[in-house]
């Protein structure tokens, strides 16, 4: 995950949740030298995203913790699956569960929704890509979770190519206008969002290098296909669902964008069981 910081994430995350006073229940109720074997597992068939966040969860309460992570993440389980096996200071693993559990349970949620989507266009030689519609501060895991559903992922910041969208366009005066201004700025990739054929040509002559096909329906997205003709990549964006992604991609566009995977997704079912050592 570049540019992820994940002993800051931790620290931050395991400072949130233990407040001033730390976590009272397990000081007042496990003696000190306690400890304990835990097994993490799967109640759902998912996908499985976040298991190493979740190892460093632990490590960084018991540095000595045993940890044998049993499957990877990207590996697809059914449910009851072990997950990973944790040996250490109960005291510490019992605090750290929360943070890890959330974690784990969020990712391997859009881990799982991407997957769907990736087999409902298998075979369509479409593309699934995430969107930039994550929660603050959880971007990169959040993209790496799509990752290990399958996805590809989109730009990650704001800085990584220019997306031309109707509010600029608005401003600047028309597609080409807008076009030619982040040409000019010496922005190598210059995404144009088109909500209508007439749009195409306009974007392309003044150079854009992708076209984001917004909101169309099938038909519409075929016609804009057989327009473009493969001059630059498509892409179709705006309201895909499960229901609707197969004859988006049989339409014969470059990539299809999904938000609902980083917005909507359901966190997994996933436990944490602990047995007396």
């Amino acid at each position: 995950m570049p540019g992820f910081d994940l002993d800051a994430f931790v620290r931050n995350t395991l400072a949130e949740d233990l407040g001033e006073g730390g976590d009272i229940t397990s000081a007042a109720v496990i003696p000190a030298d306690a400890r304990f074997d835990g097994v993490m597992d799967s109640r759902d068939s998912i996908v499985v995203a976040g298991l190493p966040i979740a190892e460093a969860f632990f490590r960084a309460l018991d540095p000595d913790v045993g940890i044998e992570r049993l499957v990877e993440d990207g590996a697809r389980v059914r449910p009851g699956t072990s997950l990973m096996r944790l040996i250490g200071r109960a005291r510490a693993m019992l605090t750290a569960e929360r943070s890890a559990l959330n974690t784990v349970q969020h990712l391997s949620g859009i881990a799982t929704m991407t997957r769907g989507y990736v087999d409902a266009i298998s075979g369509t030689g479409a593309i699934l890509l995430d969107t930039r519609k994550t929660i603050p501060g959880l971007r990169v895991l959040e993209k790496y979770a799509t990752r290990m559903g399958g996805a590809q992922n989109h730009r990650m910041r704001l800085d990584d190519a220019a997306m031309i969208k109707d509010n600029h366009i608005a401003v600047a005066g028309s597609v080409g206008e807008a076009v030619r201004r982040a040409l000019s700025a010496g922005i190598a990739e210059v995404i144009v969002e088109v909500d209508r054929l007439a749009q195409i040509e306009p974007a392309l002559d003044a150079g854009a290098t992708r076209l984001l096909l917004d909101n169309m329906d099938a038909p519409t997205l075929a016609r804009a296909v057989a327009q473009v003709a493969g001059r630059v990549p498509t892409e179709a964006s705006g309201g895909v669902r499960l229901d609707t992604i197969r004859a988006i991609a049989e339409t014969g566009v470059t990539y299809i964008s999904v938000g609902r995977l980083t917005q909507s997704a359901p966190a997994a079912d996933i436990g944490l069981d602990f047995a007396t050592a």
